[in-house]
């Protein structure tokens, strides 16, 4: 990447700058009655599920958090509330960041202005964002887009918001599923993957590797 500043540095939100708390969730509803090896398996089926609920056409995340829910209960063998649901997505707008990201957001939005491209609702991610400690320059959902990531819509919609293509941007995630492959696909030449443990490294989609947000401001020079 070589200090290349862009016109915007892209973000996906929650795992990359708000730590994402969907597993912690699923232990206070299920932790009780699971083993430790039938707990891990329960939050990695929760997360497949919330994948392929996205894949779908756009729906109301409430919607994808109780689909998933409900699937991973069947497939666990377990009985399943609506209000669980309800409990786990209304606690996606008490989630703050991780603790490297203010500090490393600051420096770079002094140089370079500052995007978000999240799998959120418009209502959801305001308080999320308020506690970033950096200013953004904008902040786009999947319910202004009608789409989810990876759906290459939604980073079309962006790329129409801000008038620009994907040469003029870096985009930063800590997931190639949901954002850095499909990045790649769309000609996004400049990407950070920052190292969160979420999933392996996969060299094929060419990215520069920081292991948090602390390590931003270096890829920029700054």
């Amino acid at each position: 990447m070589s200090h290349f500043r862009p016109k915007y540095v892209t973000f996906d939100c929650y795992g990359t700058l708000i730590n994402f708390q969907m597993a912690e969730a699923a232990r206070d509803l299920y932790g009780a009655e699971l083993s430790e090896p039938k707990m891990l398996e329960f939050i990695r089926n929760f997360s497949a599920y919330r994948l392929d609920e996205v894949m779908d056409a756009w729906k109301p995340y409430a919607d994808v958090v109780h689909n998933a829910l409900e699937r991973s209960c069947k497939r666990n063998g377990m009985s399943f509330k609506p209000e669980h649901g309800t409990f786990v997505y209304n606690r996606v707008p008490t989630w703050g960041p991780h603790a490297d990201v203010p500090a490393g957001l600051a420096k770079v939005a002094k140089e370079i202005p500052l995007v978000i491209l999240s799998n959120a609702m418009d209502a959801q991610i305001p308080s999320n964002v308020a506690q970033l400690g950096a200013p953004f320059h904008a902040v786009y959902t999947a319910q202004q887009a009608g789409a989810y990531k990876p759906h290459f819509k939604a980073f079309e919609y962006m790329f129409d918001m801000l008038n620009c293509g994907p040469e003029d941007v870096v985009h930063v995630s800590s997931s190639f599923r949901y954002d850095l492959m499909s990045a790649h696909d769309l000609g996004i030449r400049n990407k950070v993957w920052v190292n969160r443990g979420h999933e392996p490294a996969n060299p094929y989609y060419g990215y520069r590797e920081i292991n948090d947000i602390s390590g931003l401001p270096g890829v920029f020079g700054i």
